[in-house]
């Protein structure tokens, strides 16, 4: 089993009820193919919904995911950095910030590894926020971080310290809303240093 990044863009008639039944069936068909809905974040607004799928291939996460009946928009096969899929089931509960980074042209998988291992322990210069994982998408187009802060600026001062750019923020509410039955975060997500906001 791979592990594959799915954004969808629900239909505009959708409320968060619908969104919530549409995950459910999501995380159904993903066990009927053997494979798991790992973790999702839906935003406040709901604009977006990340979802991350354990599937077989490509076509069979994306099979998976219009069981829900929402669209597809994006899917990619991911690689999980910082934890391991156990260690991510147990926090995606936690996340308050998810911050996308689209990639620059020529970055490979090693470079963008050997620059991440070296700015990680920089992270302790900004102790009120807890880098958790990175979902990193195998064609090296973008990335999406997953952090555990209370403020947004917060955030973005870490990623000023670490040197990673931002191209998009998500506020995300932690708690026990992090499975299909109780979308996990409800967040807001606009360019650069926004979040929150109406659809």
């Amino acid at each position: 089993m791979s592990l594959f990044l799915v954004e969808s863009v629900p239909p505009r008639n959708h409320g968060r009820e619908e969104v919530r039944q549409a995950l459910d069936r999501v995380a159904e068909a993903a066990r009927a193919a053997g494979g798991d809905l790992l973790e999702v974040q839906v935003a406040q607004d709901l604009s977006k919904v990340f979802a991350i799928l354990e599937a077989g291939d490509l076509e069979g996460a994306k099979k998976v995911f219009l069981a829900s009946g929402l669209p597809v928009n994006l899917v990619k096969p991911v690689r999980l950095v910082g934890q391991d899929p156990e260690a991510a089931r147990r926090s995606r509960g936690h996340v308050d910030y998810v911050v996308e980074w689209n990639f620059p042209p020529g970055l490979t998988m090693d470079a963008y590894l050997q620059r991440k291992q070296a700015s990680a322990p920089k992270y302790a210069q900004v102790p009120e926020v807890r880098f958790l994982r990175t979902y990193v998408c195998e064609d090296m187009t973008k990335c999406i971080c997953f952090y555990d802060a209370e403020q947004l600026q917060a955030v973005l001062r870490a990623r000023q310290v670490v040197g990673a750019p931002v191209d998009a923020v998500t506020r995300v509410q932690s708690g026990d809303a992090a499975g299909p039955s109780a979308p996990g975060g409800q967040a807001g997500t606009t360019p650069q240093t926004a979040a929150g906001g109406d659809r």
